[in-house]
């Protein structure tokens, strides 16, 4: 499973790059993730994203558990564009319903 949070950061990064070092690092600690990384456009310099993938969806809701992870993932990937992040090879997504729907 791939998760992409991409952020558009005017301006001076370094605030923002200081933050997404330390989310980079967090989900890299955390068990299920085999790689996470901090990446810029290249055409467009001001849109960045945090890439990363997982052993499975499981292991990156988990993530996020806990006030510590809150601490550091909360406060700089609530700034991401609001898009959807988390991508499968098609064949493990399966009937694909959106959350919510029954049946």
């Amino acid at each position: 499973m791939m998760a992409i949070s991409r952020f558009r950061v005017p301006g001076d990064a370094s605030g923002f790059r200081m933050g997404a070092e330390a989310v980079v690092a967090r989900f890299r600690a955390s068990a299920g993730c085999e790689d996470a990384r901090l990446v810029q456009n290249l055409d467009e310099p001001e849109l960045w994203a945090i890439v990363s993938n997982w052993a499975d969806v499981g292991s990156y809701r988990r993530a996020f558990n806990g006030t510590d992870a809150k601490l550091v993932l909360v406060p700089l990937l609530s700034l991401a564009i609001d898009e959807p992040s988390a991508y499968a090879e098609p064949d493990a997504v399966g009937e694909n319903r959106p959350r919510g729907t029954l049946g």
